[in-house]
């Protein structure tokens, strides 16, 4: 086994980073509290692609990046932590295939634990903003974007495996 990351690795996890960082900056619906975009899909593709670790790094330091280049609000931890969960959590949900079986309890677990219950919590931290109130306002979102991210992820598998062949072989 070798140590360390592969050039390649290292490439499409630096592409998918950007990648993230625009759809979640400049092509998401942001409010103080909620968002709702497509920025799942490259920490998706690490996690399909490159494994778990990989995802989780992909998620945090999107996360990172995108909270200090181009701030909406102020920067909070927390959110890097969750964003780096989700990648883990979709690396461990997908490291060896993407069915509906294994793609709907991911992303339930993400919208619903990490995005709605912790999530919620962190902006009625840094807001004052009533905790059950949120979580209220905030379900909607969890559920539209559980539908969304279902279905996204089976689409975004399907095409990555025509994809994946012409890919340089990667470790996992």
């Amino acid at each position: 086994m070798k140590k360390g990351m592969s050039v390649q690795k290292l490439v499409i996890l630096g592409v998918l980073v950007a990648m993230e960082v625009v759809l979640s900056r400049f092509v998401s619906i942001s409010t103080w509290n909620m968002k709702i975009g497509f920025a799942f899909i490259p920490v998706a593709a690490a996690a399909i692609l490159l494994g778990p670790v990989e995802a989780a790094v992909c998620g945090g330091l999107a996360d990172f990046l995108g909270a200090t280049l181009f701030p909406i609000g102020t920067y909070f931890p927390g959110f890097t932590a969750t964003a780096a969960l989700t990648g883990l959590v979709f690396g461990l949900f997908f490291r060896k295939e993407q069915t509906p079986q294994r793609v709907v309890p991911a992303v339930l677990i993400n919208q619903f634990v990490l995005g709605l219950l912790i999530n919620s919590y962190f902006i009625s931290v840094l807001y004052g903003s009533p905790y059950k109130a949120l979580l209220a306002t905030r379900v909607v979102q969890s559920a539209i974007l559980t539908v969304v991210q279902t279905a996204g992820i089976l689409v975004l598998a399907k095409v990555l495996q025509r994809v994946k062949p012409s890919l340089p072989a990667m470790e996992r």
